[in-house]
């Protein structure tokens, strides 16, 4: 796994659902400031420069599903229709930038892909996936806020404000956040999935 300051080949960069992690979750997280008055009684931000992914820290549980249940909107969970249309989104995002992904795993409330280093600065690529998958799922009538529209006639991200990534710089390394990625829906009692748009890492 590569750091900021070493040549960064790839990306594996996570995409998170709006409520799946709190920016003030306390195994850490990448807000400088909570947003949300009605989370603040929760703690401050967390904000982390860890660039492990710290799902399987330990934490309570009962204080997460307490702020969560103060959000706003209930937390954005895909079902297998949304999950499949946020992942034609992906692929319009490939389409029409060049992203090159190697690895891509729809859960429920986050995506996991292994991008490669592009032209564009991680930030946008990963702004540009999250867009190209909300109006996908925009388009197909599956938005998890389809019915909640701003006086503008836009829609909230189901998204979360920012992204996790890890910066990949050797074989070894991308491999690995492959075989993780591909991983992750059977760890979690689902099938292995395949996305015409990725494409193999050799």
């Amino acid at each position: 796994m590569g750091k900021p300051g070493t040549y960064v080949r790839a990306y594996h960069l996570i995409l998170t659902a709006y409520g799946f992690w709190l920016p003030n979750d306390p195994r850490g997280s990448w807000s400088d400031f909570v947003r949300s008055f009605e989370l603040v009684r929760f703690g401050r931000a967390t904000k982390t420069a860890e660039r492990r992914s710290l799902a399987r820290d330990p934490s309570d549980h009962r204080i997460r599903r307490a702020a969560k249940q103060a959000l706003v909107r209930d937390p954005a969970v895909f079902d297998g229709l949304q999950a499949r249309a946020v992942a034609r989104g992906l692929g319009a995002s490939v389409a029409r930038s060049g992203f090159v992904i190697h690895a891509c795993a729809v859960m429920p409330d986050h995506v996991h892909l292994v991008v490669a280093r592009h032209r564009y600065s991680i930030e946008r690529v990963a702004m540009q996936l999250k867009s190209n998958a909300s109006r996908e799922l925009v388009a197909e009538g599956l938005h998890p806020f389809q019915h909640v529209l701003y006086a503008d006639g836009t829609r909230p991200m189901p998204w979360a404000r920012k992204h996790w990534s890890v910066f990949l710089s050797d074989d070894e390394g991308i491999d690995r956040a492959i075989r993780y990625v591909n991983n992750n829906p059977v760890r979690d009692g689902k099938k292995a999935q395949a996305w015409t748009f990725v494409i193999p890492f050799v």
